[in-house]
This record gives structure tokens, C-alpha cells and sequence, in this order.
């Protein structure tokens, strides 16, 4: 739980001081603040990264990409506009990636981080997550998106940061149903929970591979059993191979 607190005081205390660089008028174009998210992307970057999953952002995505690893010279960089930014000062702060990390940013049009992230889960077939706000959600193109993803059975997590509001529309005024139980009826199995760390790994159990969520959880001797098979199938096929 240090870990996770770790990098989630790094977003809050990144977001504290640019949101004073705002006032400051350092940063001259829209900015947007994902304080008071960052747990959500701090636990799943900790319970997650052993998977070296492809990350899809949405626009309030900073947490998101300090979480996930991305340079937080990097970030002030771009947003100051730099070319030494992390999209060469071309992104803003909707717009920010590190492709080291495998962090891809948001292109501003309203949830379509979703079926990029699909279409690119299909294509690879690596494990995948793709963040939305709860307005984002409401996009036609999401739920085709994640009905495909369930059809095709990809490896794929989509992460719904509900704060209630789409500007300053509430919930209640734009829709009566919830995203759990949408994604539900798509064949997708949905949780609606808090932004506890706790509460966030109880549902990522198998998330992406059981072997390994179970390799991890039965120790030592698992890894052994691993380690034992790797080399037995290697050296079969190395021995099948040179009869050739």
C-alpha cells in the first residue's frame, strides 16, 4: 500500500503545483487536472505493471501517465509547450504519451480512445487498458467497441473514472442506467467500486493470466515448476528440430 500511496502523492503533488503554475499564468492554454483520481490509476500501474500492458489515456490523464512511469520532466515540459515535452509540446495536456512505457495519448475527440485501444488489443492481441471519463462512456462507438472486445475475447481492461459530472452536468440529468450493468449485457464482466486500492484488486483477479496471477500467489515453487517446463520444452524441440 506504500508503493501505491508512493505514486499517487507523486500525481497529487504534481497536480497541486500545476494548478498554481495556472494561476501563475506559466501554463497558457486548457488544463486538465485529474487530482483527486489518482488513486484509481496508482493501484491498477501497481497491481498491473508485470503485465507491461498498453496503456490508452484519456484527456485528464496525468495521473495516468506518472503513474504508469512517464517522465515528469517530460510532462512540465509539454506543459509548457516545449518541444522537449513528451509530445513535443504539440499535445498539451490532453494529449500526452510516452511510448517507452507504452503510454498512448488521447487525439480530443470524446471517448475515442476506446476503439483505438480495441482495435489495436485486436491487432496484438497484448494486454490492454483503456481509461474513460463517465461521460466518455455515453459515446455510441464505446459500446460497440466493447462489445467487439468481448466477441473477440481480447485482453482487455476498461477503466471507467466516474466523477459524476460531464463539465457540469450531473449523472442523474443525462442518463438513468450505469456503465457496470451496460457492459454486463455486452458479455463484459463489470464492477462498480471505489477507488480503493484494496477493493480495485479484489476485481483484477485474472485479469489478464491466470498462470500467472496464479504462479505469483502459490510462491517459490510454482516458479520452479515454471522454470523446470521452460527448459524441458526448449530442449525438446531443440532435440525434434535436429533430427530434421
Amino acid at each position: 500500500m506504500i508503493e501505491i500511496f508512493r505514486k499517487a502523492s507523486l500525481c497529487r503533488n504534481f497536480e497541486n503545483e500545476t494548478y498554481k503554475q495556472i494561476q501563475q499564468k506559466n501554463i497558457t492554454f486548457p488544463t486538465y487536472l485529474s487530482a483527486g483520481q489518482e488513486y484509481i490509476a496508482s493501484s491498477l500501474s501497481h497491481y498491473l505493471e508485470k503485465h507491461n500492458p498498453h496503456i490508452f489515456i484519456q484527456h485528464r490523464g496525468h495521473s495516468t501517465y506518472l503513474a504508469f512511469g512517464g517522465k515528469v520532466e517530460d510532462l512540465i515540459d509539454e506543459l509548457l509547450g516545449k518541444k522537449t515535452g513528451c509530445a513535443h509540446g504539440m499535445g498539451g495536456s490532453a494529449s500526452i504519451q510516452c511510448k517507452e512505457k507504452n503510454i498512448y495519448g488521447h487525439d480530443g475527440l470524446m471517448g475515442s480512445q476506446v476503439p483505438i485501444a480495441v482495435g489495436s488489443c485486436y491487432a496484438t492481441r497484448k494486454p490492454t487498458i483503456v481509461f474513460m471519463g463517465d461521460s466518455s462512456a455515453e459515446e455510441d462507438y464505446v459500446f460497440s467497441s466493447i462489445g467487439w472486445a468481448a466477441t473477440k475475447n481480447l485482453p482487455i481492461l476498461f477503466v471507467v473514472e466516474d466523477n459524476n459530472l460531464s463539465i457540469l452536468t450531473e449523472k442523474k440529468v443525462r442518463r438513468v442506467w450505469e456503465m457496470d450493468d451496460v457492459a454486463r449485457g455486452l458479455g463484459v464482466e463489470s464492477y462498480n467500486i471505489e477507488d480503493n486500492p484494496s477493493e480495485i484488486n479484489k476485481c483484477l483477479k485474472n485479469v489478464f493470466d491466470r498462470y500467472e496471477d496464479e504462479m505469483d500467489k502459490l510462491g517459490d515453487k510454482t516458479k520452479e515448476i515454471h522454470e523446470s517446463n521452460r527448459k524441458l520444452v526448449r530442449e525438446l524441440w531443440e532435440k525434434q528440430l535436429e533430427k530434421q
